[in-house]
């Protein structure tokens, strides 16, 4: 462009665009808009000097390897307003910015970057000022005459003055030395400085001049100015295509992420209330973008009519008022430094904030604040209004959107309708005033990694068929439920952290079917899972803990199936069944929990199997109040209480349980509890393996009852129940007691290798023994004591330690068909005053060692010890002074005490106390004393349990 009057050397401007695709490799984008340009000298000679022409006019000739080196025309304005894709002149040491002044040229020279800078130093610069008409001066005195449209100074390398070419250079040379200094002697940091001018399309563009320039135009951070000038966010965000959106850590990545975020995101529209008409306010400041705004979601979204999958991103701002209804494949996203949500808001208070309808199957929104916020007394009913609605046939993409309502009916978030199928994932639905999350009418979806907390009812409901996926939700410090699934409600709820709401954890009802996998359920302020009124649902390998009441309720006629499951540390039990209840409880690890690990009462039937029940603060299994249920295969062990409790007309079933190790009872009957117990391992206990009294009626078949400290089954306080075919052995008192006014049946049962009495009765206790093999104990075989009268038909009873029947303290019995063989002290002990009923009875082969010992002269100490109790007559020695409590024997008192003053008391089981060593005189017949003992005149009486003392 010529300069009209002009006698200064000149700097020759053009416009130009060219058209290419964007981004590629540095590509532009096509616009048809006009840069203005500034071109570098082509050559400088080596001393420094710019080429000119003969009128001394500095020469601007072409050169495709430089001719793509273009600053647009907003960057050379130095008073330039910061607006969008605008950027500010870079600061360089030494380069003046702003000044026009002579003293401008008293600055170091750019390429002095590289040493360091003494301010002392004075330099002389040329400076370069572009009018408005294109042309530029050179003379360092030149300032910028008023009314210039646009000007910049620009300090090339000092110089020496400039001279005329050589004689016999040519043009080519004087081309040729300009583009090696440009593209290799000129530093890095005054390219990096001017290349920080340029907007992106210019930036592409540049890259392509050569190989350095296209390294420095690809640098990190002036695509990081660049991306966040634009886009605003702090790390690079990926867009891979609709709906996936990714931001990505920059050190972690391999290339450069700030451009290639800048290019996937290009494609995109912005909503920045104010920039659309900056921008047609002064269009010459934005060229070098082509990027479009608008002031309102609205407005953007009515451009997806024409391009498909539109992207728009909503900068920083409170939108209210605008009623947005989605029904197409918009991707909608926040765009915003810091936390993106939390400074993008869009608002309604009249009706739902955002809708989206059939036709958004890859609709996206994301990274923004919805609310819905009803003006307090307006009369519109807001129970179908909501912050986000989702309705029928479409798929929409929620993403890290934080979600409020505080409407106090309905919901914050509505998905309803066949085929309504989002994927909301990473949101914030908290602190509503109604219910987080409403899922119905067969809506479907996938909900994962959202928090839902704080709300003032559940915070999810399932309704209605409604079947979502549910997978990693916080869901906590509800003022409700925090999952509610009701009214044939599904879905699918996966490793979810549910804790701390005021009801429930999880409630089920009325005919709901859910399937709860892997989730955490804890600290709840009632239960964690509620089952009622017909509900089901699968619950499998949760844990369940901490929580106030039961871990786990099921009610009213509820059939739902609890599968290896931790359910531990209740403040109450941990399985509670009750009002008709029904449910299959297996394969769960119930333990630690204050009260009962099961409880099942009030007519309910569960299947209770392949369960641990353990280390509870209470009893294990507590059945009561005309309980039932099949309990079968479940190791009950190390309770507090009784590892069983059958009680109240309840009628359970026992199978091939494993009950063991408890601090008192393993299986307890009690208040009329009744059942069956059939095929269990019941081993032990602190107590006996089993009691039974006051009126209870159990069956007791085909169990092994061993290990009992003391003993194996107890039968008292009028007890009742028929024990048939069982295993008792083993246990350290009797195997089986029988006592006050109880009356069970014993059939074929083994009772044997007690380390105390078989069957022990007393205190009025009855009972029919039928057919059983009674054994190797180490007391009497059968004992009969105090006002007790059984039955003892057809059974065996034999090898035992000491005699094979005892009956004493008027006691008195039936005996009938008996055999009675080998066992030591004799068959059938009979003391004074004891008249049985005996009929049929074999009683052979005995050791008879009493007999034997008195017969040969021996202290009856020496053949019982103080553990076992022969029963002979027994003497009292008055001259030395012998209690009630003390028994002589008759060997002893012809040799011991022969010439004292004695009395006979009667026949019956003692064992000696002079041979004791117990009395004043030593035994003359024992040797020395052997232990200081009272003469015990029946096994020790076993323990009750304590059970009722502490329920």
């Amino acid at each position: 462009m010529p300069n009209s009057g002009s006698n200064t050397p000149q700097i020759t401007t053009r416009r130009t665009r060219k058209n290419t695709s964007r981004y590629a490799a540095g590509s532009s984008r096509a616009s048809g808009k006009s840069v203005r340009t500034l071109r570098v000298p082509n050559s400088i000679d080596a001393a420094g000097n710019a080429p000119v022409d003969v009128d001394g006019n500095l020469i601007a000739e072409e050169n495709p390897a430089v001719d793509n080196v273009t600053l647009g025309h907003n960057h050379l304005q130095q008073s330039a307003i910061a607006a969008p894709g605008a950027i500010e002149a870079p600061y360089i040491p030494g380069m003046s910015h702003g000044s026009t002044g002579n003293n401008a040229c008293h600055q170091p020279p750019p390429y002095d970057l590289r040493r360091k800078f003494n301010p002392s130093d004075s330099l002389p610069c040329q400076k370069f000022v572009v009018g408005g008409n294109g042309s530029a001066e050179s003379d360092p005195s030149v300032s910028l005459s008023p009314g210039a449209s646009s000007t910049l100074d620009v300090y090339l390398p000092a110089r020496k003055k400039v001279r005329r070419a050589a004689t016999g250079s040519t043009q080519n040379d004087v081309v040729k030395d300009g583009s090696h200094y440009l593209q290799y002697e000129l530093p890095d940091e005054v390219i990096y400085c001017i290349f920080g001018y340029l907007l992106e399309e210019d930036l592409c563009e540049v890259s392509k001049v050569c190989k350095r320039f296209n390294t420095i135009a690809n640098d990190t951070e002036l695509w990081k100015n660049l991306y966040q000038r634009v886009f605003e966010y702090d790390m690079p965000l990926l867009y891979s295509g609709p709906t996936k959106f990714e931001f990505v850590n920059p050190e972690e990545w391999y290339s450069n992420p700030w451009k290639e975020s800048f290019k996937q995101l290009s494609s995109g529209v912005h909503v920045r209330p104010g920039y659309q008409a900056m921008v047609e306010a002064e269009p010459e400041k934005y060229k070098g973008t082509n990027i479009t705004y608008f002031d309102s979601i609205q407005s953007a979204m009515d451009l997806s009519d024409e391009v498909d999958n539109l992207l728009i991103f909503v900068h920083k701002g409170i939108y209210r008022g605008e009623f947005l209804v989605i029904e197409s494949n918009v991707q909608l996203i926040g765009a915003a430094p810091g936390n993106i949500a939390e400074n993008v808001i869009i608002e309604r208070s009249s009706e739902s904030a955002i809708v989206f309808v059939e036709g958004a199957k890859t609709g996206y929104l994301g990274y923004v604040t919805l609310k819905f916020s009803p003006e307090m007394g307006f009369n519109v009913p807001h129970h179908k209004h909501y912050a986000l609605e989702i309705c029928e046939n479409c798929s929409p993409t929620i993403d890290h959107c934080i979600i409020r309502s505080t409407s106090v009916v309905g919901a914050a978030v509505c998905v309803s309708g066949v085929n309504a199928e989002p994927t909301i994932k990473y949101c914030d639905i908290s602190q509503c005033e109604n219910v987080g999350l409403y899922i119905t009418d067969h809506a479907q979806g996938i909900y994962e990694g959202n928090e839902i907390s704080g709300n003032a009812l559940a915070g999810i409901w399932v309704k209605n068929h409604a079947n979502p996926i549910m997978r990693r939700n916080h869901i906590h410090h509800g003022r409700d439920v925090g999952i509610f699934t009701f009214d044939n409600g599904l879905g699918f709820f996966e490793e979810n952290d549910i804790h701390n709401n005021r009801i429930a954890g999880f409630e089920v009802k009325a005919e709901a079917d859910p399937t709860v996998v892997n989730c955490e359920i804890h600290h709840g302020q009632t239960g964690g899972i509620y089952v009622h009124e017909k509900g089901r649902g699968v619950f499998i390998e949760n844990r369940i803990h901490s929580n106030n009441f039961a871990g786990v309720w099921i009610t009213s006629q509820s059939n739902p199936t609890i599968r290896k499951n931790e359910i531990y540390d209740g403040h109450q039990g941990g399985v509670y069944i009750f009002g008709d209840g029904r449910g299959l409880i297996e394969h769960n690890n119930i333990y630690g929990n204050a009260l009962a690990g099961i409880q099942i009462r009030t007519n309910s039937d569960p299947i209770v199997r392949h369960n641990k029940i353990h280390h509870g603060q209470h009893g294990g299994i507590y059945v009561h109040e005309k309980g039932q249920g099949l309990i079968e295969e479940n190791e009950v062990y190390a309770n507090t209480l009784a590892g069983v409790w059958i009680t109240t007309g309840s009628t359970p079933v026992l199978r091939r349980n494993r009950i063991h190790s408890g601090k008192q009872v393993g299986v307890y009957f009690y208040d009329n509890g009744h059942g069956r117990l059939e095929d269990n391992d019941i081993f032990n206990h602190l107590y006996s393996g089993v009691q039974i009294r006051t009126g209870s009626n159990p069956v007791i078949k085909r169990n092994k009852i061993w290990g009992g400290q003391n003993g194996g089954v107890l039968v008292y306080n009028g007890g009742l129940g028929l024990l048939e075919q069982n295993e008792i052995f083993d246990n350290a008192m009797a195997g089986v007691w029988i006592k006050t006014d109880s009356n069970p049946t014993l059939r074929r049962n083994k009772i044997f290798d007690g380390r105390d009495g078989g069957i022990c009765i007393f205190n009025s206790g009855k009972g029919v023994l039928e057919e059983n093999d009674i054994f190797r104990n180490a007391q009497a075989g059968v004992l009969i004591s105090t006002q007790s009268h059984p039955i003892l038909r057809r059974n065996r009873i034999y090898d035992g330690l000491a005699a094979g029947v005892e009956i004493t303290n008027n006691a008195t019995a039936t005996l009938e068909h008996n055999q009675i063989f080998n066992n030591r002290f004799g068959g059938l002990c009979i003391a004074s005053g004891v008249i049985p009923i005996m009929r049929g009875n074999k009683i052979f082969n005995n050791q008879d060692v009493v007999e034997k010992a008195v017969n040969g002269g021996q202290c009856l100490y020496k053949i019982s010890s103080y553990t076992s109790f022969p029963m002979h007559d027994f003497y009292r020695c008055r001259t030395c002074n012998t209690t009630d409590r003390n028994a002589v024997c008759v060997n002893c008192i012809k040799t011991c005490h022969s010439g004292h003053d004695i009395e006979f008391v009667r026949h019956d089981r003692f064992f000696c106390d002079c041979g004791a060593g117990t009395l004043s005189n030593q035994c003359q017949l024992q040797g020395e004393s052997t232990q200081e003992t009272d003469t015990l005149y029946d096994s020790a009486p076993p323990m009750e349990t304590h059970t009722l003392m502490v329920n």
